[in-house]
């Protein structure tokens, strides 16, 4: 089981920050953090996702 943003999230071998993604149909999240290390996109695919994890999806935020 992992968390994601304070709820829980079934965890399976292999699972990667680009799996879990589509998962939660989110796909404009452009950082991901997992427990203190942050991931960018060009890393999704390639970022296996430990069991017991924190995860926090970062969004884009616009600023002026």
């Amino acid at each position: 089981m992992i968390r994601v943003g304070g709820r829980e999230h079934p965890w399976r071998p292999g699972l990667t920050v680009a799996a879990l993604l589509a998962e939660l149909s989110d796909t404009e999240c452009p950082v991901v953090r997992i427990n203190q290390s942050y991931v960018s996109r060009p890393r999704f695919e390639s970022t296996l996702i430990p069991d017991g994890a924190e995860v926090f999806l970062i969004p884009m935020i616009a600023g002026g």
